[in-house]
């Protein structure tokens, strides 16, 4: 009996003390929970506190001396410091923006910007260094000879001529289809001499003269795809225009049958990459982009298009009024021109800059005459019965009257309007805008360029020439039909022929040769000014009247000089200096320009110039129009004249 009880006695101990046990924890847990509660409202507390002024801080801080410290803390929490900001009496407190439920505004976490990616320039390419190094320190005289050392004779009349930037490549392209690659460095160096038929062929009787080197030559074949039915031997086709790049990697063939060959020159010389066809007749003329990914046709079918090389199609057709265009080129960059500017600023009024002047124009004046007001304020309408024996090459504008060789002459007023002539502007008068003129008519012709329109142009232009004269520019960034483009005004007198123009080195000025032996200089620099904002014609250079018709130009990449091929020679101008007056105010009397000897008594067809002022190539041929030609291609040696 004993020992149950004493068991009954140790399970009442036992559950007792369970029971003791369990509301021991119980108050544990509960004095863990009001810790942590005054640990929470003291943290609030001094968030509240730090928002304060500095004078409610100090007596808080003086109150809070004599307040016993807050229960230790379980876990340390530790509190940003904020800036206090001084709060003015009477002035609304800073706006600090609404806190986050359930926690201070210095609990949220500011959003991360992911970091920006760094833009990492492309390194030069190799022809790009090569064209930096053989560019660098260039330095221009103040004239040049120029000299026939080396003749290279064809079996056909060559058509067109294209090179590399450093002349180790130059392309020939005649009528009998083939496509040559001369090394001209050879041949200038070297001691090989033309042998006597070589010299009977090339017309060259005395001297000597050598021969220049062959690399290898290759066909320039018709489009197959375009030919009517299948084809054993497919025919040849001649190039009437050549582009090649600057590092001879690759070249153009512009054919007379509209296609375009894309031919290897380096690397597999002569394989056919590519055809682009395009043009319904012969192609040219071309033009290569500055970034060499595209490049720029004109046709007989009077259309000049843009072209991308990587995909080989066709980007946009410049249309203009359906005359053969006989040159095209893209405005050059006035980066790459490391030469002054040669026009006298003291003599001309300037208008105000315009930005889109040029790529990086830094001369920006408009070239008129301070002194003299406009010719079209001053001259009276002639009528179209009015006959002048007014001769445009030799006669003095000022012994009869006639003003028709100057940009500020009046077209004659025609038969359907009154004849009668507008009242004379005194010169006190302030200058209205000067309307467009309608020179050289012609059928679906672009508008001549006005203040307006061209004052908007981009400094992406693009120049064309057409066989009847007309010479249009086009603002490559405008992609409206019949928008952008325009073209520069002919005299009265000015004959309507033209194959030939081209850009000056910088992009300033426009050389156009005429049929009446002349050559026109534009300048198309822009001014804003509202009376004169169109391309002026700046000087026209005259030939000798038997020389015969203009039939290339190229100018010198120094910016001033000028040469000029007409049926009997080549002519070097000097064109900063032609008819200008010189320190005592009179102008230079007698010839004013050099023979460049070597071809005589044919029609120039194409004329190369290297950007280091070198050599110049020129070739012979008609080009499929009409007159005589020779048979030979010219290098010529161009020596500077410090």
């Amino acid at each position: 009996m004993d020992s149950e009880e004493e068991a009954l006695d140790d399970l009442e101990f036992n559950g007792s003390s369970d029971d003791e046990e369990n509301e021991i924890d119980e108050d544990i847990l509960d004095a863990l929970e009001e810790d942590l509660a005054a640990e929470e409202a003291a943290s609030e507390a001094a968030a509240e506190d730090s928002n304060t002024d500095d004078s409610d801080n100090d007596s808080d801080d003086d109150d809070n001396d004599d307040e016993p410290p807050p229960p230790p803390s379980a876990v340390p929490v530790s509190e940003p410091q904020l800036p206090i900001t001084q709060v003015v009496e009477g002035a609304p407190a800073p706006n600090l923006g609404p806190s986050p439920p359930g926690g201070s505004p210095h609990d949220e976490q500011m959003p991360t910007k992911s970091p920006t990616p760094t833009s990492h320039k492309r390194s030069t390419s190799p022809a790009g260094l090569r064209k930096a190094k053989l560019l660098a320190d260039l330095r221009w005289p103040r004239s040049f000879t120029v000299e026939a050392i080396c003749a290279i004779p064809h079996p056909a009349p060559t058509h067109c001529l294209a090179s590399s930037l450093c002349m180790s490549h130059v392309l020939t392209g005649s009528d009998d289809g083939y496509i040559r690659d001369y090394d001209i460095f050879s041949g200038v160096n070297g001691k090989v001499y033309l042998t006597a038929p070589q010299r009977h062929h090339c017309g060259v009787m005395e001297g000597l003269m050598k021969a220049a080197q062959i690399r290898l030559w290759f066909e320039n074949p018709v489009n197959l795809a375009a030919m009517p039915g299948p084809i054993d031997e497919p025919p040849l086709c001649a190039p009437y225009s050549l582009l090649m790049h600057s590092d001879a990697l690759w070249a153009l063939a512009g054919t007379e049958l509209g296609h375009i060959n894309l031919f290897t020159v380096r690397h597999e010389p002569g394989r056919l990459c590519h055809i682009f066809p395009g043009h319904r007749g012969p192609v040219s003329s071309m033009s290569m982009a500055h970034d060499e990914k595209g490049f720029f046709s004109a046709g007989w079918d009077g259309e000049a298009i843009q072209w991308d090389l990587n995909t080989g199609q066709i980007v946009r057709n410049f249309t203009s009024h359906g005359s053969q265009l006989t040159a095209i080129g893209v405005r050059p960059l006035s980066t790459d021109f490391n030469g002054p500017s040669w026009i006298d600023q003291s003599r001309y009024a300037f208008g105000p800059p315009m930005s889109s002047n040029m790529l990086k124009q830094e001369d920006v004046g408009e070239p008129m005459v301070q002194d003299q007001p406009p010719f079209d304020s001053m001259i009276p309408m002639p009528d179209d019965d009015d006959k002048s024996d007014f001769d445009p090459l030799f006669d003095d504008p000022d012994a009869d009257g006639d003003m028709g060789m100057h940009l500020g002459a009046q077209p004659p007023v025609p038969k359907s309007e009154p004849s009668n002539p507008p009242p004379m502007q005194p010169a006190t008068q302030p200058q209205q805008p000067r309307q467009p003129v309608v020179w050289g008519n012609a059928p679906n012709a672009p508008p001549v360029l006005d203040p307006v329109s061209y004052n908007a142009f981009s400094p992406d232009v693009l120049m064309t020439a057409a066989i009847d004269g007309q010479v249009m520019l086009w603002d490559r960034r405008v992609h409206s039909l019949g928008a952008g483009v325009g073209r520069l005004p002919m005299g009265e007198k000015t004959r309507p022929w033209c194959v030939s123009a081209c850009w000056s080195a910088d992009g300033s000025q426009i050389y156009v040769g005429r049929r009446n032996a002349i050559v026109d200089v534009w300048d198309v620099r822009q001014t804003g000014s509202a009376h004169m904002g169109t391309p002026r014609l700046l000087k026209t250079l005259r030939n000798p009247p038997v020389s015969g018709d203009v039939s290339c130009v190229v100018a010198f990449p120094d910016g001033r000089h000028l040469a000029c091929a007409s049926n009997d020679n080549i002519r070097l101008w000097n064109v900063a200096d032609a008819y200008e007056p010189d320190a005592s105010g009179k102008v230079k009397s007698g010839v004013q320009f050099k023979i460049i000897p070597g071809h005589h008594g044919g029609i120039i067809s194409q004329m190369l110039v290297d950007r280091q002022a070198r050599f110049l190539i020129s070739a012979s041929s008609n080009r499929g129009w009409h007159g005589e030609s020779t048979k030979t291609v010219f290098v010529h040696e161009v020596k500077s004249i410090w």
